[in-house]
């Protein structure tokens, strides 16, 4: 009962931030059709906004798992969300290695996990290094990426555009633990999404 309790909620909510980001930012969405159906998928987009992670979730058509700082925890809105969606909450410099094995457990069930490289907001911009977490879960667990370009949605550019890129596909590397195939990896990820969001 309350998982299908939760299910409504889900669905609900997903549909309620759909038709509002529809209607306050004029959504568009390119690329659905370059998202599989089935089979894990990492959804890997660039950070510009409070928007992207529910934009991605509402618009993929596909369920996932989004891995979340702790300190959202303290929004009662966004904890709300995080429970919603299942979300795996992070602890920032922590040596926790639960929601790395979360991740990975997740996507070898066949699910989807989404994150972003940048690892907070225009992470780029303030010139910090892209994070290789996408790297490391598509090596480990063999899960193609969906490069995600988002535009809009911050002030003097309301309109919003997701792009969905085509799938990347890494498997020749399953299972290496190579540094430069780790950075090669993350770099080319990084540049689809870059190329997406302009």
């Amino acid at each position: 009962m309350k998982k299908l309790f939760k299910e409504f909620v889900k669905w609900f909510v997903r549909g309620t931030i759909y038709i509002w980001c529809k209607v306050r930012y004029r959504t568009k969405i390119i690329g659905l059709e370059n998202i599989p159906k089935e089979g894990p998928m990492i959804f890997a987009g660039n950070h510009k906004s409070f928007l992207d992670a529910p934009l991605i979730v509402v618009t993929a058509k596909r369920d996932m798992r989004f891995l979340a700082k702790e300190e959202l925890t303290n929004n009662l809105f966004l904890k709300f969300l995080i429970w919603t969606f299942d979300a795996i909450v992070v602890k920032r410099d922590n040596t926790d290695i639960g929601p790395v094995k979360e991740s990975i457990k997740t996507l070898k069930n066949g699910g989807n996990i989404a994150l972003f490289p940048e690892g907070t907001r225009n992470g780029l911009k303030k010139g910090e290094k892209t994070k290789d977490g996408v790297a490391f879960f598509t090596l480990r667990s063999g899960a193609k990426v969906i490069p995600c370009g988002i535009k809009g949605g911050i002030k003097g550019d309301r309109k919003v555009t997701i792009t969905y890129g085509k799938p990347l596909d890494y498997s020749q590397y399953k299972g290496s633990k190579d540094k430069e195939v780790l950075d090669k990896v993350t770099d080319e990820i990084m540049k689809s999404i870059i190329k997406l969001a302009k």
